[in-house]
């Protein structure tokens, strides 16, 4: 099946995260990442398969490759819905429209299929741990300057298993960085405290000022060695804790927060990578995200609508309803459904 898109002249050149980091300067982030999710429009449009988290994650993910040296650095994105971008800048841009096909690449990072791709992934919450277990087997095997970066969203930071990666990376004293991809949506829009938790800090105009101005002065201090980096520490600690009383959830547990920023604006996200790997202990960056950023109908559409439209006019965003040539065997959820329903029909205590 040959491969009829065309990419952006900047993203053509880009087989590897290398060619990322050795043809493009930091000018063209927002060149690219705009060639990026075109792609991923183009092709989820015409061949189906999750849409409106890709897109939500395009600068993140420039940014990412562009800052660490990956496949050395391990990034481990949570879910799979994410990591349409991230397979496209791996060297599978070319196969990308066999995506959840048969013989096709996998819609979710595979690690068979790349060793880009660090963890195999199905579904949500696993990352925080996997990159625990990455990071602690890291630093006793005295890797040098190893980075381990794992993605997770809003929604999967409220399972169980996230926490206890949280809870068992705070102790660690390995080199983890957490990204956490805020856009109040999971397939449908969030409820419940961390939600909650997240708008407080998103949303508090005075914490946001003084964070602005600590993340100013732990960057000018930085200069003057790790004694001046330990004192700034302590004040921005101090000061985040008397501005907002939530903000201690991530720092009570031996993380250190930073954010939230904006995770659209890529070059600003590459200068807060770069500065983040100088810090060699558990830490989280808080990014707010758009889902479907970039593709209006997806903007402000139904997230449940676009989280996997299937097939759809790009240019309408009306979605086209494709009429099987022969007859399809039943959906999995389709007969599980009608199944538990039957059941309950028949079993009052059901």
């Amino acid at each position: 099946m040959a491969n009829q898109y065309i990419p952006g002249p900047l993203l053509a050149q880009i087989d590897s995260p290398e060619d990322l980091r050795s043809k493009i300067s930091e000018e063209q982030l927002v060149q690219l990442s705009n060639e990026l999710r075109q792609y991923i429009v183009d092709i989820v449009s015409e061949r189906g398969g999750h849409f409106g988290a890709s897109l939500g994650v395009v600068e993140m993910t420039v940014a990412l490759h562009y800052v660490f040296n990956t496949p050395y650095d391990q990034l481990i994105w949570d879910v799979g819905h994410q990591a349409y971008g991230h397979k496209i800048l791996t060297g599978r841009r070319d196969v990308f429209h066999t995506n959840r096909k048969y013989k096709g690449i996998s819609g979710f990072p595979k690690r068979s299929e790349s060793e880009f791709d660090t963890f195999g992934v199905g579904h949500s919450s696993t990352s925080i741990s996997a990159a625990v277990g990455m990071a602690v087997a890291s630093k006793l095997k005295k890797e040098e300057n190893r980075q381990i970066v794992a993605v997770i969203g809003d929604g999967a930071m409220t399972a169980g298993l996230a926490f206890e990666g949280l809870n068992h990376g705070g102790t660690s004293d390995a080199n983890i960085l957490v990204v956490l991809n805020d856009n109040c949506m999971s397939i449908d829009p969030n409820v419940g405290a961390l939600k909650e938790y997240l708008t407080d800090i998103t949303t508090s105009h005075t914490y946001n000022k003084v964070k602005d101005e600590v993340w100013n002065m732990l960057g000018k201090l930085s200069k003057f060695g790790t004694s001046a980096q330990t004192i700034a520490h302590k004040i921005s600690e101090s000061l985040k804790g008397s501005l907002v009383k939530e903000s201690n959830l991530f720092e009570s547990l031996k993380w250190r927060y930073f954010g939230p920023i904006d995770g659209h604006d890529v070059e600003y996200m590459t200068k807060v990578l770069r500065d983040l790997k100088d810090i060699p202990e558990p830490k989280i960056l808080h990014c707010v995200t758009v889902k479907g950023k970039g593709y209006e109908p997806a903007e402000k559409g139904s997230p449940t609508k676009w989280h996997a439209p299937g097939i759809f006019n790009k240019e309408t965003g009306e979605i086209v309803k494709v009429v099987p040539k022969s007859p399809q065997p039943p959906l999995y959820q389709d007969v599980f459904g009608y199944t538990i329903i039957e059941l309950a029909e028949k079993t009052k205590k059901l």
